[in-house]
């Protein structure tokens, strides 16, 4: 008897569903003739709903082309955090008691192990065969940890020679195996490194590197601690503060991680105002299909008293116009999603500067699929008190008038 119940019951729904859906069917095809009739009229409300879903999708994917292109450009800074001497409290630089403390708080499965390089800084005067520049000069034991070669082959131990930055080297036009002056001392270069493509704090362009020895310094600048990722930075950062400061405020910390939150924080709120500029333009669709569905009632009011008066209940005129008003929508919203992945296309073409894979990033569809539903959300919300107001209508008025 239960299975009979359970059986009955799921019939019931499915013939609910068929039933629905033929009620929606001949909505439909009557709504499509009855726009049909006044074809300018139509074509100028999904005109205005095109350009409505125009407005969304193409600001809300020039919004997110940007936030993609910052994030590419500022790179993987998130994951550094910096540690310098606090000169509030009196402490000038970084014993290496201090960097065994950080190296030890930091050293804990849960913050990922990253690697700590300190650092010697000085500044000074690199002069090449025929020219000379201003550079900031670092000792740095472990450069690997930290950088990349473009030429050479940077060591494990930095125990002797130069490590030029890019722009170093395209400065005084010299390579691996030149020989450099720095502070008057002959260097030779064992390697260049690759130029930086994103804000650094410590290898900015203009830099040397030598090995420890060559500084004679009680202690270093500063120390640069490179994560996987913004978690495990920020995770490290706060272990440092929960060790090396457990009695005083030692060190300062610099974590770039909180910067990167603040550029995707403007770059979220000049989407969502983006997002808004573009949403004021269906809005005034909206409208103009309001206006066109206020209009369409009242022209054909004795035709609806007359579908009422034969019998058509008030559920199938309040699906026909609302069919019309959706099909107003989704027509406008489609055309709309076309002409904005077109207009992008164009763009790209147009501008080689736009790195084309930002463009056909994955994220950027979400726009277009909420530009479509916006569109067709407001055909229906905008033809909904015009249909309500048409078939609640009594039909003895309507046939009267």
């Amino acid at each position: 008897r239960t299975m009979s119940k359970s059986t009955s019951s799921g019939t019931d729904t499915e013939a609910g569903a068929t039933s629905w859906l033929r009620g929606w069917r001949p909505a439909v095809g009557m709504a499509g003739r009855n726009l049909r009739r006044n074809r300018v009229r139509t074509v100028l409300a999904v005109l205005g709903v095109c350009i409505g879903v125009l407005a969304v999708a193409a600001l809300g994917i020039f919004g997110n082309v940007l936030a993609l292109g910052a994030n590419d450009a500022i790179g993987d800074i998130g994951t550094q955090v910096v540690v310098s001497p606090n000169s509030d409290t009196g402490v000038e630089s970084l014993s290496t008691t201090d960097v065994a403390e950080i190296r030890r708080a930091v050293d804990d499965p849960a913050v990922g192990d990253p690697a700590v390089v300190p650092l010697y800084s000085d500044n000074g005067i690199v002069a090449g065969a025929s020219s000379q520049t201003f550079a900031t000069i670092y000792g740095v034991e472990e450069p690997a940890l930290a950088f990349e070669a473009a030429e050479g082959e940077l060591p494990d131990r930095h125990r002797q020679g130069a490590i030029i930055c890019a722009g170093v080297a395209t400065d005084l036009n010299i390579g691996t195996g030149d020989t450099v002056e720095i502070v008057g001392s002959q260097v030779r270069v064992v390697a260049v490194l690759a130029e930086t493509q994103t804000f650094s704090p410590v290898a900015p362009d203009d830099a040397v590197f030598l090995p420890e020895s060559a500084f004679a310094a009680d202690g270093y600048a500063q120390a640069l601690i490179i994560s996987e990722s913004g978690e495990t930075a920020q995770a490290a950062a706060d272990a440092i503060r929960r060790e090396v400061n457990a009695r005083e405020d030692r060190v300062d910390l610099f974590e770039l991680a909180a910067i990167v939150d603040e550029i995707n924080g403007f770059f979220d709120l000049l989407s969502t105002f983006l997002l808004g500029l573009g949403a004021i333009s269906l809005v005034v669709a909206g409208v103009s299909i309001l206006n066109v569905m206020l209009m369409s009632t009242v022209e054909r009011r004795q035709e609806i008293g007359v579908m009422r008066a034969v019998g058509v209940t008030r559920r199938d005129v309040l699906r026909v116009l609302l069919a019309e008003a959706g099909l107003i929508g989704a027509a406008g919203a489609a055309a709309g999603t076309v002409l904005t992945v077109i207009l992008v296309a164009a763009l790209v073409a147009a501008t080689p500067a736009v790195d084309a894979s930002l463009v056909i990033d994955p994220t950027n569809g979400y726009y277009l699929l909420l530009a479509l539903g916006f569109g067709v959300g407001v055909g229906i919300i905008s033809g909904a008190y015009p249909a309500w107001k048409a078939a609640n209508e009594r039909p003895v008025e309507a046939l009267r008038s």
